[in-house]
């Protein structure tokens, strides 16, 4: 019999790094849920993990005891309980952020008649904090709050990333630059003149590299300090959503959340 794979959590533990192996388990156990997962079983969450059941049952129960997870009427499955979206609600910096940034995003929905995004850069990825949908808003669009995806190919992570320091950039090229649309950059070489280019026009676009049929304009948001804290876009169909007629929209809007921004 093979030894478990040793980027499972519970792969090499000691009493030392009893704490800390705890937190990776509660992290696996809680991240294991994805977009389409209303509840969970165990033999699927182990699966997910990589942990044994019985270390499974027993992160449950303590998430249970402590409103992280909630138990399903059968007994046998569990979903995210309202505990996450209370502490979601109290992340100060991105709800400011959102705060400022809705206004702006409703006058660019009702402008343009076209989704509307907010997103930050965490690590190689973009989470969207925020979106304004229209009624007809394609129902494939890849992206949802709170959702992630690779930065290299979304139009508002390649406004991010013209804006941040060099090592941030490093750290995506490092990804592989996987191809998630049929038209996602997948050169290092072609990424990095193409952020060239942004830093110039301010305004990035995403031309069916995030998902088939699905192009948008987007431009950085910038602090006090020229620092990109989070970037707008403007997203459509190709064929119905004219790039360079809403590039100076969301560019304007994305300058004046800037100044709206606290200064530190």
């Amino acid at each position: 019999m093979c030894p478990a794979q040793s980027n499972s959590p519970d792969a090499a533990a000691t009493p030392a790094d009893g704490q800390a192996t705890m937190v990776a388990r509660v992290s696996a156990v809680l991240g294991a849920f994805g977009p389409q997962d209303l509840s969970l079983g165990v033999t699927e969450l182990a699966r997910r993990t990589e942990l044994p059941k019985s270390t499974v049952h027993r992160v449950l129960h303590q998430l249970i005891e402590h409103g992280f997870l909630e138990r399903e009427q059968d007994g046998t499955r569990v979903r995210l309980g309202l505990r996450l979206f209370e502490l979601g609600e109290l992340a100060a910096p991105r709800q400011d952020l959102r705060d400022l940034a809705i206004p702006l995003m409703a006058d660019l929905r009702e402008a343009t008649r076209h989704t509307v995004h907010l997103a930050v850069l965490e690590g190689t990825e973009v989470v969207y904090v925020q979106i304004l949908r229209t009624k007809d808003a394609p129902l494939r669009l890849p992206s949802r709050t709170g959702g992630r995806l690779p930065a290299h190919a979304t139009g508002v992570g390649k406004a991010l990333l013209a804006f941040s320091p060099p090592e941030v950039t490093d750290a995506v090229i490092g990804t592989g630059l996987p191809a998630i649309g049929p038209r996602t950059t997948s050169s290092p070489g072609l990424l990095r003149r193409e952020l060239a280019r942004i830093r110039q026009s301010g305004v990035s676009y995403d031309h069916e590299e995030s998902a088939i049929g699905v192009v948008c304009a987007a431009s950085p948001v910038l602090d006090a300090k020229a620092r990109a804290v989070a970037a707008l876009s403007i997203s459509g169909w190709s064929g119905r959503l004219n790039l360079g007629r809403i590039a100076p929209a969301v560019r304007t809007a994305a300058l004046a959340l800037g100044r709206t921004l606290p200064t530190h």
